[in-house]
């Protein structure tokens, strides 16, 4: 069977966040973590560049370069996406709110 990584908030062990970007944060709908949504990551032109599944607890994680990025949740309780502006390496957050 083939499954994303576990996308909680714990980075892996490792993960030197002086030198590498992580994108990552929770999908929510009216304030409660989303499970299963497909979270899609978009470079600045708009284009695919990969797709993880939220974690039980809504949670979703990318490691990606610096550059302007879209985040978008695709869920049974609805859409809805977030923009985020990367300048440089550590740990970068969004919470998306579908409806």
């Amino acid at each position: 069977m083939c499954a994303a990584p576990d996308q909680n908030l714990t980075l892996p062990p490792n993960t030197d966040l002086s030198k590498e970007t992580v994108l990552a944060g929770r999908v929510v709908a009216a304030g409660d973590p989303v499970a299963g949504a497909f979270v899609r990551l978009l470079d600045g032109t708009g284009e695919f560049t990969a797709e993880v599944v939220s974690s039980a607890s809504g949670d979703f994680r990318f490691f990606a370069a610096p550059g302007t990025w879209t985040v978008r949740a695709l869920s049974r309780s609805g859409n809805g996406q977030s923009e985020l502006v990367v300048d440089g390496p550590g740990l970068h957050r969004a919470e998306i709110a579908v409806a």
